[in-house]
């Protein structure tokens, strides 16, 4: 057990950011990895031209690396926006504009996890009417990733980092992947489970573990506190990926942790265990 039994991905929105985005999949070819994932790439439209969707394509292809995992759009990110499913009016729109672009790029280099980033609480508009609204643009996407074989990912983040986000509990983001669920009959909205969100939410990972690893679509880890590389704070992650392991998880795990120097921040991790398999 370990880290040699994991399938790990970087995340080249947080990672090799010193680069342009189309170097970034060498990069991370160049440190071992063969998955990658990704945040929207293009922050300021949901929509982007044909050019861009198939640059990035043959990027990752040249590279050969897979992505993983891909956000829909989610506003400024990094930035102040946490998403765009809950938030009425243009920024709802702009997701919704946004869904069968991201499915259509992630069907075709093989992706097969979309997640979709809650939206932050909006001064003056009823939290029931921004949870109405999230509903209704999940099971939208939830249908366009069932459509392309893929699984839609909510996610908790942490409300230190993330006051006016809603979903600062691994049970509120179960409620929601129940509801979707229920509304759409396909079962194919799961939990992405960020085990440094976690903490830093005072929750206790391995509990969260024990009780939704059934309903855990993808897992990102970075450690507590710092947002660091693994074995730079507290987090025991590795005994946490283990237990996930025997928990029945097999998906990717995502390297969402911040670095000054991305390509000397994998030492924690033997080479032979960074190429997917």
């Amino acid at each position: 057990m370990g880290y040699t039994d994991q399938r790990f991905d970087v995340n080249l929105s947080i990672l090799f950011t010193e680069l342009p985005l189309l170097e970034r999949p060498a990069a991370a070819a160049a440190a071992g990895f063969t998955a990658v994932e990704l945040w929207w790439p293009w922050i300021d439209t949901p929509t982007p031209a044909q050019e861009e969707l198939d640059a990035l394509k043959k990027a990752l292809e040249d590279a050969g690396t897979r992505l993983v995992g891909l956000n829909f759009y989610a506003g400024r990110l990094p930035g102040p926006d946490r998403g765009a499913v809950s938030v009425p009016g243009e920024e709802s729109d702009r997701f919704r504009a946004n869904i069968e672009v991201a499915a259509g790029f992630a069907a075709s280099v093989g992706c097969r996890a979309l997640n979709a980033l809650y939206g932050n609480r909006v001064e003056g508009v009823d939290p029931a009417v921004q949870d109405e609204l999230a509903l209704e643009n999940l099971a939208i996407a939830a249908r366009a990733a069932d459509r392309i074989g893929a699984i839609l990912l909510i996610e908790t983040l942490n409300k230190p980092e993330s006051p006016l986000y809603p979903l600062v509990s691994a049970p509120s983001a179960i409620e929601v992947v129940d509801k979707v669920n229920e509304a759409t009959g396909l079962g194919n909205a799961k939990l992405l489970l960020d085990l440094y969100h976690l903490a830093m939410n005072g929750e206790d990972p391995s509990e969260v573990i024990e009780k939704y690893a059934a309903k855990t679509g993808h897992v990102q880890i970075a450690d507590k506190p710092g947002r660091g590389a693994p074995g730079t704070g507290e987090l025991p992650l590795e005994n946490l990926l283990d237990q996930l392991e025997k928990a029945g998880y097999r998906g990717f795990v995502g390297l969402e942790y911040k670095a000054g120097n991305a390509a000397a921040s994998f030492d924690w991790l033997p080479a032979g265990a960074r190429a997917a398999r």
